[in-house]
């Protein structure tokens, strides 16, 4: 097999630029009322989220660009240890942040980093240099089923069950993808849905939120308040939406409208049209990866390919389908819209990566 050196893929830049520049326009209205109220300025969130999120972002991406894709595989283990370091170290007292009655961030006095967004892409850079080597099949599933036990465990303590949920996914698929045999999958599928129902079941706020779920008709000013909040905003858009800066749900009424929510407004101020748009972006996205996987010149490109690219389109369908109550609420945030710098910097980054994939193609 030879290998030939191209252009990037201009086609996928382009869209995650879209994406994200068109995120910073929704963010700019979303957060208007929240940054006023706790900064004292109408965009203090949308400065920070340029800085600490878009321009390290680009940096880290164009770094990831530049550098080999292929020496990460020597370099997997390192991440893999990072990740336990980086998730440990947010149950340390001194070192952590929370919000929420959650733990998920590390406080670094000028800003806060939240290690689960960085395990995302370093668990697949893992996986993929583990999946694509030639070894036994039983060692690659008891190496599977060992790390994701242990990174379940760090995840349910911080809590973050959804991110948890985005993070094994995207490794089982990964997993199959790589071409084991089907049992292997279905067993730890079967697994993981049997131990998600029982944590649910024995926590009372998840339960709850489950059954909210099932019937948000029930207690719309209490447990049903957020989702009923969204719908409410979607379906004030209707086709054309009610003008980008006119949300009205943003002025506290809906929670998280510059977060998990911001779909909402997203909805909201620019209507169906809006909506379908970037529905269109994160499809187009998703496709232009699946190309690169495709036609990349190693197996560990085309796994890395194909696990960023699910786990960046399983995370936005995630947060759009809870928004439009299709799920339960989950607190993940939508790639390149949602504010949050550790995400932002994350998926950038994960995106030179696969621009750096595309430079290489099979012969």
């Amino acid at each position: 097999m030879t290998r030939s050196k191209l252009r990037p893929d201009l086609s996928l830049l382009i869209t995650v630029l879209v994406l994200a520049i068109g995120g910073l326009v929704v963010l700019s209205s979303a957060s208007v009322v929240l940054s006023q109220q706790r900064l004292g300025s109408p965009y203090g969130f949308l400065k920070h989220q340029l800085v600490f999120g878009v321009l390290i972002g680009l940096i880290l991406g164009f770094a990831a660009y530049k550098f080999p894709y292929q020496k990460l595989q020597k370099l997997s283990l390192l991440f893999l240890v990072v990740v336990f370091v980086g998730l440990a170290a947010v149950l340390v007292p001194h070192a952590q942040h929370g919000a929420g009655g959650a733990v998920r961030w590390l406080d670094f006095g000028w800003s806060t980093f939240q290690p689960s967004e960085l395990a995302k892409l370093f668990l697949l850079i893992y996986f993929a240099a583990l999946l694509s080597k030639k070894t036994s099949p039983k060692h690659q599933l008891v190496v599977v089923v060992i790390i994701l036990i242990l990174v379940s465990v760090l995840l349910i303590l911080q809590p973050d069950l959804s991110t948890l949920g985005v993070i094994v996914a995207s490794c089982v698929v990964l997993y199959f993808l790589s071409g084991v045999k089907v049992p292997y999958v279905l067993g730890i599928l079967i697994s993981g849905a049997l131990s998600l129902s029982l944590i649910i079941r024995l926590s009372p706020y998840r339960w709850q939120r489950f059954l909210t779920y099932l019937n948000p008709d029930v207690d719309v000013i209490g447990k049903s308040y957020q989702i009923n909040q969204a719908l409410l905003a979607l379906g004030s858009g209707g086709l054309w939406g009610v003008g980008l800066g006119h949300s009205r749900q943003k002025f506290n009424y809906l929670p998280e409208p510059m977060g998990d929510s911001i779909f909402a407004i997203l909805g909201e101020e620019l209507g169906f049209i809006g909506v379908i748009i970037f529905l269109f972006l994160f499809l187009f996205l998703f496709i232009r990866v699946f190309k690169i996987a495709k036609n990349a010149d190693t197996d560990f490109g085309r796994l890395l390919a194909l696990g960023i690219g699910f786990w960046l389109f399983l995370q936005a369908f995630i947060n759009i389908a809870a928004t439009c109550g299709l799920l339960p609420i989950a607190g993940v945030p939508l790639p390149f819209v949602s504010y949050g710098g550790s995400s932002m910097v994350v998926s950038l980054a994960a995106v030179g990566i696969l621009l750096n994939i595309s430079k290489y193609q099979r012969k």
